[in-house]
């Protein structure tokens, strides 16, 4: 897409590479017009198709399999949710030298929750129905999660986080970091049962119409775990009366708002640290939720 690379071992897509997939494997869309879509996403290109339909390309390998966990899931969790989620229609398969599955999915109106919510509030009241739908969908036959994966301990990335908070040196309060996820690491578990959780409820992840959110997407790291790593929108989007409304609707206990609040560090530190020289939309993004949450821990 003639975008700046993220990834050392990215593949760059383009849109003769969508033309020559799409008219070996789904010539139906084969005429449509093709335009790359700017995003400051980070694991796949998107481009449209025509006014109705997306295809969905990944750059890097760990993404490969999210075509394959949306096709399954989303199905089943669509129906039980109050937010439009991605419809896919298609999987590709690798081919015309690009190595990844890949999908075509119905277009998906909206800009992104940069900025673009007139009442917080309400967003608040819509992203708690969000996640509380989600959590009551049956987890009966759901992924092992893997090592890492959104919704574990958040020991699990204590050596990324510090990792990171170094990496970053006078960038940012690095103490203050430190202190906030020594402070998140030492809330007690989550010892209920493991709910599905998006894992990803970014700003970027959350679409906005005629100022209301009106669908999630980017289900690929979706997960059965603790519920908690779904409060991060609490500081990446809310503030004020918005996040104290989000966590009342939600009933959230201190110590789950606690490992929430360290979701969030984990997320922001990471995302600094790795794309700091190349993705100014993502770094914009992850600053904003490291101040809030430094805002919100103790001195």
């Amino acid at each position: 897409m003639g975008a700046t690379k993220m990834h050392a071992d990215e593949i760059e897509t383009d849109v003769a590479l969508v033309r020559r997939l799409l008219a070996a494997q789904f010539p139906q869309w084969a005429d449509l017009p093709i335009d790359a879509f700017a995003s400051y996403g980070t694991d796949h290109d998107i481009y449209r198709l025509g006014d109705h339909l997306a295809a969905r390309l990944p750059r890097i390998g760990w993404a490969s399999r999210q075509a394959a966990i949306e096709a399954e899931w989303l199905p089943k969790l669509a129906p039980h949710l109050p937010l439009a989620v991605p419809v896919q229609l298609a999987m590709g398969r690798p081919g015309e030298s690009y190595p990844f599955d890949w999908s075509v999915c119905e277009w998906l109106p909206g800009e992104n929750a940069n900025g673009t919510i007139d009442d917080l509030d309400r967003a608040a009241v819509d992203l708690a129905a969000f996640v509380n739908a989600l959590r009551r969908v049956d987890t009966i036959g759901a992924h092992r999660r893997p090592l890492h994966g959104r919704g574990g301990p958040l020991a699990e990335g204590d050596e990324q986080v510090r990792r990171s908070i170094a990496a970053l040196g006078e960038e940012i309060n690095g103490d203050a970091a430190l202190r906030s996820w020594e402070e998140s690491r030492g809330a007690s578990a989550w010892d209920g049962p493991e709910v599905w959780v998006h894992g990803d409820l970014l700003p970027g992840n959350l679409l906005v119409v005629d100022g209301r959110l009106s669908a999630v997407i980017d289900f690929g790291g979706i997960n059965v775990g603790d519920p908690a790593c779904d409060l991060q929108p609490a500081w990446n989007v809310l503030a004020g009366q918005a996040r104290a409304r989000f966590r009342s609707v939600l009933e959230v206990d201190d110590a789950s708002w606690l490992r929430g609040r360290g979701w969030a560090l984990y997320q922001a530190v990471s995302a600094l640290a790795y794309y700091w020289d190349t993705n100014p939309g993502m770094i914009a993004q992850a600053a904003h939720g490291l101040r809030q949450v430094l805002a919100d821990s103790s001195p």
